[in-house]
C-alpha cells in the first residue's frame, strides 16, 4: 500500500520540462500581483455598470507567470490575442442570431485570426466566447465598453508581467540567449543548422510550445553535457 502511494506521487511530477517548485511559487506570487493589480486598477477606472475584469485574464496570467518563455505568453500574444478574439466574438454575436452556432464560429475564427496575426493565445478563445455569450446576455448595448475592458486588462497584465519578470529571474519579453558563465557548446560534428531543426519539425508534423531559437539553444546546451559525459571536453 505504501509503495502504491509512493508511486502515486508521480502524479505530482511537473508536466513542463524544466519546471521547479521555485518557479511554481514565483508564478503564484506573480499571479497574485498581476491579477490584483489589474483588478484594483480597473475597478477604479471603470464604472460599476461594466465588468472591471474579464475571465480570460486568469488564463493569461497562468501563461504569463508560469511559462513566460512560451511564444503564447509574449506581449503581442496576450494583448493582441485577447483583443482581436474579443472583436471577432463581438462581430459574430451581431451577425449570427443562434448563440450556440455563434459560439462555435467565434472561437474558430478567433483561432484563425490570431494565427494569421501571429498572436496565438489560448485565452483568446475564451475572450471570443465571452463576447458571444455576453452579447446575448448583457453586452448588446455595451460592446465597445467590453472591448475596451479586454484591451486595458490585457495591457495592464502585460505591464505588470514585464515589471515582475525583471526580478523573477526570467527574461520577458522572452529572448533566447546563451547561459552566462556556462561553457560554450562544441561545434557539432553534424553541422546542425536552424534549417535542420525546421525539417525535423516538419517530419514530426506537430506544433510545439517552444520557439525555434529556444529549441536550438536547448540542443546546444545538451551537446555541452553530452561532451562532458563522454570525456571529450
Amino acid at each position: 500500500m505504501f509503495r502504491a502511494l509512493l508511486n502515486g506521487t508521480r502524479l505530482f511530477v511537473p508536466l513542463l520540462a524544466g519546471a521547479s517548485l521555485r518557479d511554481r511559487v514565483i508564478a503564484s506570487v506573480g499571479a497574485v500581483l498581476g491579477i490584483g493589480f489589474v483588478g484594483l486598477s480597473c475597478a477604479a477606472l471603470f464604472p460599476s455598470s461594466i465588468p472591471w475584469i474579464v475571465a480570460p485574464m486568469g488564463a493569461s496570467a497562468v501563461l504569463l507567470f508560469a511559462v513566460p518563455a512560451s511564444p503564447l505568453a509574449q506581449p503581442w500574444s496576450i494583448a493582441g490575442g485577447n483583443f482581436v478574439s474579443a472583436v471577432v466574438g463581438a462581430v459574430v454575436a451581431q451577425l449570427i442570431p443562434d448563440p450556440a452556432i455563434a459560439a462555435a464560429v467565434a472561437v474558430s475564427l478567433a483561432i484563425l485570426t490570431m494565427s494569421l496575426l501571429r498572436c496565438l493565445h489560448p485565452p483568446g478563445g475564451a475572450a471570443a466566447l465571452s463576447a458571444v455569450l455576453g452579447g446575448y446576455a448583457l453586452l448588446s448595448e455595451h460592446v465597445v465598453e467590453f472591448l475596451f475592458v479586454v484591451l486595458v486588462n490585457s495591457l495592464l497584465l502585460v505591464a505588470i508581467g514585464w515589471l515582475f519578470h525583471r526580478f523573477s529571474g526570467h527574461s520577458y519579453p522572452h529572448r533566447a540567449k546563451p547561459v552566462e558563465g556556462k561553457a560554450l557548446p562544441p561545434a557539432p560534428a553534424s553541422g546542425l543548422l536552424m534549417d535542420d531543426i525546421d525539417k525535423a519539425l516538419d517530419d514530426l508534423g506537430e506544433t510545439f510550445d517552444i520557439s525555434r531559437e529556444d529549441l536550438a539553444l536547448l540542443l546546444e546546451r545538451a551537446e555541452v553535457h553530452a561532451a562532458a559525459r563522454s570525456g571529450t571536453r
